[in-house]
C-alpha cells in the first residue's frame, strides 16, 4: 500500500502539548482554529520510513513534532541529492499542496520521528479565509526560497568544513524551524546524509 494509506492508518489526534508547539496555529480565529485542530492528525515513523515519494499525489502538508526528515530526490544518474533537514517546528511541502500536484521529492525520516498532517482541504480552507494563515505560507515561502539558494551555494563548496558549517547553519533557522531553539539534537550519522559526506569527514570538521 501507498506511504500515505499506511501511516493514515496508525494516526491519531493532535495532543494538547503537541498543539501548542505548532506556531501558526495561535493566530487563527477560533473557528478556523477548531477547523484546523479537527483537522490535524499525527503519526510517528520510524527511521528509514518514507512520508512522501516522488510522483505520489499530495494529500497532506507536514510538519515535525520531534524528530528529524530530510527532503532529497535522485538525480537522472541516480545519485541522491539531499535538499534540506527539517528539524522539529519545520513545516514543509506547501509549494506542492498550494498546487495540488505530485510530489517532486522524498521525505524520509532520518530517526523515529513524530509529524504532524494537515488534510489538503482543510489547508485550502484556511487559504480562503486567513489573513494571518495567508502571511505564514508566505513567509515560508519566502524563507524556504532563500534556503534553496544558499543550498545551491553549499553544494558548489569544495571545502568539506564550509559545507557542514553552513548545512548545520541552515537547521537553526529560528522561522522554518522555530522548534530547535539554540539545541539541535542530530547525530554525526544524521549530520553526513545531509551534507553529503562520510561520517569520519563530518566528525573532522566539526572538530576543526
Amino acid at each position: 500500500s501507498p506511504p500515505a494509506q499506511r501511516l493514515l492508518s496508525r494516526a491519531r489526534p493532535l495532543t494538547s502539548v503537541e498543539s501548542e508547539g505548532i506556531a501558526w496555529l495561535g493566530a487563527l480565529q477560533p473557528d478556523e482554529r477548531e477547523r484546523a485542530l479537527s483537522d490535524l492528525k499525527v503519526v510517528q515513523v520510524s527511521a528509514g520510513e518514507l512520508l512522501c515519494r516522488v510522483g505520489r499525489p499530495v494529500t497532506y502538508w507536514f510538519g515535525v513534532i520531534d524528530g528529524l526528515l530530510k527532503m532529497s530526490n535522485d538525480t537522472a544518474m541516480g545519485i541522491p541529492i539531499t535538499f534540506t533537514g527539517i528539524p522539529p517546528g519545520g513545516w514543509f511541502g506547501e509549494g506542492t499542496v498550494i498546487k495540488r500536484e505530485a510530489y517532486r521529492y522524498n521525505i524520509q525520516a532520518l530517526r523515529k520521528s513524530v509529524v504532524a498532517g494537515l488534510s489538503v482541504e482543510a489547508f485550502h480552507w484556511l487559504i480562503e479565509r486567513s489573513i494571518p494563515f495567508n502571511r505564514y505560507i508566505t513567509m515560508q515561502l519566502n524563507e524556504r526560497l532563500g534556503q534553496f539558494i544558499a543550498a545551491r551555494e553549499i553544494d558548489r563548496m569544495t571545502d568539506p568544513d564550509g559545507r557542514v558549517a553552513r548545512s548545520l547553519a541552515a537547521l537553526f533557522h529560528p522561522l522554518l524551524y522555530p522548534g530547535v531553539g539554540s539545541l539541535l539534537r542530530i547525530t554525526q550519522q544524521e549530520l553526513a546524509y545531509l551534507v553529503g559526506l562520510s561520517r569520519q569527514r563530518v566528525n573532522e570538521s566539526l572538530h576543526t
